[in-house]
């Protein structure tokens, strides 16, 4: 296992997760859309402005931890396959314990929910990709 790597890895998979969530919101913006139609829940622009250095360290942890899983359980030097299996598992496992829990809690409807989980399984799955593509 290799720290440095594996903070490499984290780094790149940050930035591939911010350019491609920021892509999705310009290709589908009825995903945009969906949200405005919950302001009790989501927060407006300008406050989400204002909490986003604390969201995106988040992110950033959390991903430092999914590569550091990547490197301790991925076997045979890893690259763009395993990338994709890992986000894959990532990913399914986002959607089951974060948007489906998120949609039994908050008041959403299933459009809102079917497009998260498209969203953020693919977001999971180009993290993979960027993982093993760097951390190999």
């Amino acid at each position: 296992m290799n720290y440095t790597r594996i903070l490499l890895a984290a780094v790149g998979a940050t930035i591939a997760y911010f350019a491609f969530g920021g892509l999705t919101f310009v290709l589908l913006p009825g995903m945009k859309n969906e949200f405005s139609k919950y302001p009790n829940l989501y927060r407006s622009r300008e406050s989400m402005n204002a909490a986003m250095p604390i969201g995106m360290a988040g992110i950033f942890f959390g991903i430092l931890v999914v590569s550091y899983l990547y490197a301790t359980t991925v076997n045979s030097g890893g690259g763009l396959m395993a990338g994709l299996k890992f986000g894959v598992l990532i990913g399914v496992f986002v959607v089951c314990a974060s948007v489906l829990h998120n949609h039994m809690n908050l008041n959403i409807g299933w459009t809102m929910t079917l497009m998260q989980s498209v969203a953020y399984l693919a977001e999971w799955i180009v993290v993979g990709l960027a993982i093993g593509a760097i951390y190999k």
